[in-house]
């Protein structure tokens, strides 16, 4: 007898529909999965024959054929084990195929039977809703991402003799729907605990109201790592669409489980600078998405940013342009989403002190020149802001300061994404200053005719690039937003200027003194 499964796979973070397909025919007992499976997807008639006998059902000295369509996309993962075990009872009719009508199984067995969890819950659901399942059959442990599809009806035994019992007696049972836990900062991080650094303060509350990239030098010690780490403090929290793509991509890459947006926080990724180009952007011979991916509508952060292999930093070039990771290879390409905000701290030379006003520094211009150059002139051109952090006194370290808390640089920053939302209500797909196109936000932009001047003026002595141009224009458009005001004037622009670099990229940290904001 034939027997057809509906079920889902993953193509990057979206699925698509898979008719499993169970022939049970006499002959040789020999089982046999085409469909182009790989190799985790093969294994799975040995966990389905002993999760089939573990559950007290037969498995008849059968030809079993078992066919993934559709069969020239290539099938990976374990979530197809539900699907083949529910084919088998119906194709051996243990099952009565009325059973299985308008219902998609997705879901790993155990050898004793138990549904076990699986990746990508939340983009089958979302396709399932579009695909008109009435109820997707999943593990339990992946119902809290799946319940975020509302619309779904979802069912959660926790074992096949379960599920199947509830199938043959026509009701399934409604999985229990798992709240999702309000916003909060878990580790109790906030701006007001760090002393001091105005400019910087400054700088990530500008970046964080229009989403722009921000690159932080400064000697060991003076706060560039605590700085970055609650920049996900001032950020607004993710709307419904933004938590659904954070989410699915998160579930996709397997490591849902260990991070805390399904509780609605902001991707914040710090990965070390030890980490592979395919780590970072993406790949493998199984597309997976990477770090960059995994820092969608949140902060990608490098710490010890020049402490990265150069050919891996550029690699960031292309989705910090494009917000999104192409991963090609010869079977498919697969489109991983990666709209970030980049923060990078680093030392101003291999020792750490050309920054010091006392002079402490012991390298050479050439080492630092050399050390400076990891980052090339293009990547840095992408970078937004460019601010030296110095050293605060340690006479400073205990003394009592009125800094603003997170939450009210949030509510700073909340307010200007709001009037970014507006201008940007007709655009799809930008949401803040930093992801606009710049001759579109040229053309848009209320800017003083002495601002305008300023800008030509600087651009042509500090020998801006096009691209160059535009971010200035862009930071500058948040600083008045974040005024709410609605003309660009001389000063915003003039402060944007102080956050591009004066000369090549490359070489453009200088000794300074402590807090001063690179120009």
């Amino acid at each position: 007898m034939l027997a057809a499964v509906r079920s889902a796979a993953l193509v990057g973070i979206d699925a698509y529909d898979v008719i499993v397909e169970v022939d049970a025919a006499q002959g040789l007992p020999q089982w046999t999965i085409v469909g182009l499976a790989a190799s985790a997807v093969k294994e799975s008639r040995e966990r389905v024959g002993a999760a089939l006998v573990n559950s007290g059902f037969k498995v008849p000295s059968r030809r079993i054929t078992v066919n993934l369509a559709p069969a020239d996309v290539r099938k990976e993962g374990t979530a197809f084990d539900l699907p083949i075990a529910i084919g088998i009872l119906v194709a051996t009719d243990q099952l009565n195929a009325v059973c299985i009508a308008r219902r998609m199984f997705v879901g790993e067995l155990g050898l004793d039977g138990a549904l076990r969890t699986m990746r990508g819950a939340l983009s089958i659901a979302r396709h399932a809703l579009r695909a008109g399942v009435a109820t997707l059959v999943l593990p339990g442990p992946n119902v809290a991402e799946a319940a975020r599809v509302s619309a779904l009806h979802l069912s959660a035994p926790s074992t096949l003799a379960d599920l199947v019992r509830e199938l043959r007696n026509g009701i399934l049972t409604p999985a229990r729907e798992i709240p999702v836990g309000s916003i909060q900062n878990g580790d109790g991080t906030d701006f007001a605990d760090v002393v001091g650094q105005q400019a910087a303060k400054r700088a990530l509350e500008v970046a964080a109201a229009g989403g722009h990239n921000v690159l932080l030098v400064g000697p060991p010690g003076a706060g560039k790592t605590m700085l970055a780490r609650r920049m996900p403090t001032i950020l607004p929290a993710l709307n419904e669409e933004e938590a659904l793509e954070v989410i699915a991509i998160h579930s996709v890459a397997g490591v849902l489980g260990r991070s805390n947006v399904n509780e609605g926080m902001r991707p914040f990724r710090a990965p070390h600078h030890s980490i592979s180009s395919a780590g970072l952007i993406g790949g493998g011979s199984l597309p997976r998405p990477g770090e960059v991916s995994l820092a969608h509508h949140g902060v990608l952060f490098l710490d010890e940013m020049l402490e990265f292999p150069r050919h891996v930093l550029d690699g960031l070039r292309q989705p910090m342009e494009d917000a999104k990771v192409v991963i090609a290879r010869a079977s498919q390409a697969v489109t991983y989403p990666a709209r970030f905000t980049l923060i990078g701290a680093s030392n101003p030379c291999p020792c750490g002190r050309a920054a010091d006003p006392s002079g402490a520094c012991s390298c050479s211009t050439v080492d630092i020149e050399r050390y400076n150059a990891r980052i090339s002139g293009p990547l840095a051109d992408r970078i937004d802001m460019h601010v030296t952090v110095g050293s605060v006194a340690l006479r400073d370290l205990s003394s009592k300061t009125n800094s603003d808390s997170s939450a009210a640089i949030r509510s700073r920053v909340e307010r200007a994404r709001a009037t970014q939302r507006n201008r940007f209500a007709k655009k799809p797909g930008i949401s803040c200053n930093a992801y606009a196109i710049g001759r579109w936000l040229d053309a848009h932009t209320p800017i003083h005719a002495e601002a305008r001047k300023l800008l030509q003026t600087a651009a042509e002595r500090l020998g801006l690039s096009a691209r160059g141009y535009h971010r200035v224009l862009k930071v500058a458009r948040t600083i008045a937003d974040l005024e709410n005001i609605s003309e660009v004037a001389p000063s915003h622009i003039a402060e944007a200027l102080r956050y591009r670099p004066r000369s090549r990229p490359e070489t453009v940290i200088e000794r300074q003194p402590a807090g001063v904001i690179a120009e």
